[in-house]
Formats: C-alpha cells, structure tokens, sequence
C-alpha cells in the first residue's frame, strides 16, 4: 500500500443494523469515511480553502497545489469549507411505503442511518443539523443546532419514529420552505411515492427560498429490478387495494414504468437545481454517502 492511502472499510446495513443505536451507528459510518479519506472527502460541503489531500483521478486539475508538488513531487489538491457555519435540515419521509424490505434493513431504516450520519457528520465540522419527520403533514421537528447534544436529540426521536400511511411530499417541501427563515441545505429522504408535479413544485419553493437542496431517493434493490418468480400478492402499503400476479407476466412493463419514473425525478431535479441521488438499500451506507460527498466537491469545482 503507497504512502497516503489507507484501507476501504465499508459496512453492509445489515452489520448496522446489529450494532443497534443511532448515535453509534452514525460513529462507526462517519469512521468508515475517514478510513477512506483520500477517496471520500468529509468536507463534500465547503467553499473556503482549508487544506490538501492526495490527488485521485477525476479531480480538477485547476485545484492542482504546483507548490506542494515542487515540494513533494506528489500531487495534492486543495480542499475548501465553508465561510459561515451553515443549518442542514434533514427531512425524512416517514410514510408506510418506507416500511418496504426485500432483506433485514427497510427503506425507512436505511433512511435513519443516512440522516444520522449526515448530522454527525455535520456538527462534526461545526456546522448545524436539524430533523423534521413527516408523512401527509410534518409531524415533528427539531431545531438545528450546533452542538453534539442534537445528535442525541435526532437519533432519540429517528429511533422513535414508526411509519404511518400515506405520504405528501410536495406539500411538506412547501410547508418547510415557507417556515425556514435562514438559508441553508435541505436533505430529503424518501422514496418518492407521490405525484410528481407537486413534488417538483415543492424543490422550486425551496430552491427560490436560497436553500441548497439533495434528494436522496431511497428504493429497495427489488423495487428497481422486480426479480419475483411465480404467483405473488402485492398488497397497496399506503391503503391501495392488493394486486395477485405473475411477476414474470408484468416485469417487462414494470421495468419500463421504472425508468419513466426514475427519468422524470432526475430531470426534475436538474431542472431545479437540486442534487439527486438513487439510493440502492443493498449498497454500505458509508459507500454511499462517500460517492455523494465526492460527487459534490467534483461538480463544485469544475
């Protein structure tokens, strides 16, 4: 192994899942990021110059440090933080469609170790993290705050938090966007289950309001690639009426209205510009958020 870099250490949900409290959970996938910190940034956030950190392909030439290489003879590049702390509002569908697994983790699980991370991560770099849960209407929400006690808070009230039906997406995102009065990152979680328009509605509200919007856009591995065999009954998660079918006789068509669907919220995400991220349950959390924590430091210095 050359010198800088350091072993993956990338944890299934199901090894997460064991391990038991949130808070913890958010330790160990904020560790496995810095495990792999020459490939996964922790400062996917940031603006300002802070330090270096080794070059990997795909990196932006322009952000090259040519007098460390004189130094060196290695190639390091700068990397930023923000001017002014920052509020991050984490928002988390808790709808009963998230109740779906194809395995032992949930979406709505899955969703849980993606926000805890994220605010550990968050306050970990001074900055705040606040949570609102929400199904057809905000149910709880707990202020951003800097300090680690919020991290207790948020993981308290994730760890609380059941599924219950139905979901508004679109009207929550505009109900948010109305009651933030500061400006900074809003992180969805969900699995979108809703009408789209009013979705994209609710991205523009927040995107005119200043805020830097991520969608993170949780689905099942079975729910991408309906990989059932024989006769099955589906039964309607949100009060819809139960369908029996042979999964073979429909997948060709199933697939197709997938890809409508997944093409549609992605377009409307970049038409808004807001960040999109498809989360597959099955993939490490910490793999995940290091790919989106990458992808943002790339796209802001192009």
């Amino acid at each position: 192994m050359s010198e800088g870099q350091r072993p993956h250490r990338y944890l299934d949900p199901e090894v997460l899942q064991k391990i038991g409290q949130l808070d913890l959970i958010a330790r160990e996938v904020v560790e496995g990021l810095r495990v792999g910190m020459h490939k996964s940034p922790l400062r996917g956030f940031s603006t300002e110059f802070v330090h270096h950190r080794p070059y990997v392909p795909g990196d932006n030439l322009r952000h090259l440090d040519w007098r460390v290489y004189g130094r060196t003879r290695r190639y390091y590049v700068k990397l930023f933080e923000a001017e002014t702390n920052f509020d991050a509002n984490l928002l988390l569908d808790a709808s009963s469609s998230m109740r779906y697994s194809s395995g032992a983790v949930t979406k709505l699980e899955y969703a849980k170790y993606m926000a805890a991370s994220l605010a550990y991560l968050i306050v970990g770099q001074h900055d705040s993290a606040g949570l609102a849960v929400f199904d057809a209407e905000l149910r709880r929400y707990i202020q951003p705050k800097g300090s680690m006690s919020v991290i207790n808070d948020i993981a308290t009230e994730l760890e609380q938090t059941e599924d219950v039906p139905r979901t508004n997406v679109g009207r929550l995102l505009n109900e948010f966007a109305n009651r933030l009065r500061r400006k900074g990152f809003v992180m969805l979680f969900s699995d979108l289950f809703d009408h789209v328009d009013e979705f994209v509605h609710g991205l523009d509200h927040l995107r005119f309001g200043g805020h830097n919007v991520t969608v993170f856009h949780i689905l099942d591995p079975y729910e991408l690639s309906f990989p059932f065999r024989g006769m099955y009954r589906f039964d309607g998660l949100e009060g819809e009426e139960y369908i029996r079918t042979e999964p073979e006789r429909v997948r060709a068509a199933y697939l197709e209205e997938v890809r409508k669907y997944l093409t549609q919220i992605r377009e409307a995400c970049e038409r808004s510009h807001v960040d999109y991220m498809l989360v597959d349950t099955s993939r490490p959390v910490d793999a995940v958020l290091s790919s989106y924590l990458i992808g943002r430091v790339k796209s802001r210095v192009k």
